[in-house]
């Protein structure tokens, strides 16, 4: 932490590394251990590939985080409005915090502390994210959680303390299919107190061009990003892996409302994993799914709430309505 920072004004709780290490050891067996063979997206996310999505990013396919900083930089002052007498910021899967420092400087804006609650699996990220912000903003607080969401909900239910609103944006709630997102969405609600507020980025639905692009970028950074599991196999496990065995592959499926991400194999191959003592037996052209994207339309959004127990107070969109940017409260308040 640079000497901006006051020490006092930061905290990490932090889970074991052993039982990170052992999480992923289990979702890796589990998931390459069965056909069809998959690997679940959150950990995508570690240092290498938190760095890689902060590339994704920046690139000119991937429209999603340009829309929703046009929404943040035309509409923040109106949602730090719209929350209500906020003193908390609680963000799930924070990342870098790019986008959150627009809606941080809005509540800032009236001359009151706040306190920022950043949740995200990678500590890398919270802690190159946490320098930044406290060196910039002197009546800020962290107190950051490394950890999956489930352990940041978690914590958010034990915390009762100040108003607050909830975060959950860069639409990762399409990493959740629709029935398991209405059921994590009412977990979050459950934390949320009566007055609370739930701020989520969705994306819309499209065509089938632009969303395949967005992940399948022509300079192929997507595929890096999506090449570097294996690769987090291989350093942490063990894992046999040759990366130039594999394709990437992003498909538009238009019936189920989701980009559906994949490692194709390009030979019949068989991987030694030796921390798990696994032999992964592939075909060529079988895939591994490692992620999956869905997009919303207006009702099926207001669809998801009502099946969490939430409602729509209001939602804002980018210029060409490409993305959404969604208040909720509980809808018992």
């Amino acid at each position: 932490m640079t000497s901006t920072a006051t020490p006092s004004r930061y905290t990490l709780l932090e889970s074991d590394p052993h039982a990170q290490r052992a999480s992923f050891a289990e979702a890796v067996a589990q998931g390459l251990g069965t056909d069809p063979k998959s690997l679940p997206c959150r950990f995508l996310y570690d240092a290498q590939g938190s760095d890689l999505f902060e590339e994704i990013c920046r690139l000119p396919e991937y429209y999603l985080t340009r829309a929703e900083r046009e929404i943040l930089e035309r509409r923040a002052d109106e949602i730090a409005a719209c929350a209500g007498p906020c003193e908390e910021l609680v963000e799930l899967g924070s990342g870098s915090a790019s986008k959150t420092r627009l809606l941080i400087e809005a509540f800032l804006r009236g001359g009151r502390r706040l306190r920022y609650v950043p949740i995200d699996i990678s500590r890398s990220a919270l802690a190159e994210s946490a320098k930044s912000l406290l060196g910039d903003y002197p009546r800020l607080e962290i107190h950051a959680i490394a950890g999956e969401y489930e352990r940041g909900l978690r914590h958010l239910r034990a915390d009762a303390d100040a108003p607050r609103m909830i975060m959950w944006l860069g639409s990762n709630i399409g990493n959740f299919d629709r029935a398991d997102a209405a059921r994590f969405l009412t977990h979050v609600r459950d934390a949320m107190r009566e007055g609370d507020r739930l701020l989520v980025g969705i994306d819309l639905r499209k065509d089938r061009r632009s969303l395949e692009r967005a992940y399948d970028d022509a300079s192929g950074v997507t595929a890096r990003f999506n090449l570097n599991l294996l690769a987090r196999i291989n350093r942490e496990l063990g894992g046999r892996f040759e990366l130039d065995a594999f394709r990437h592959e992003a498909i538009w499926r238009a019936r189920e409302g989701r980009v559906e991400l994949s490692l194709v194999s390009r030979r019949d191959q068989e991987i030694a994993i030796r921390a798990l003592d696994l032999v992964v037996k592939l075909r060529k052209g079988e895939r591994i799914h490692t992620e999956d994207s869905f997009k919303y339309s207006l009702k099926e959004i207001a669809e998801v709430a009502r099946e969490a127990g939430l409602c729509v107070v209001t939602r804002w969109f980018d210029a060409a309505e490409r993305f959404s940017l969604n208040l909720l409260a509980r809808a018992d308040a």
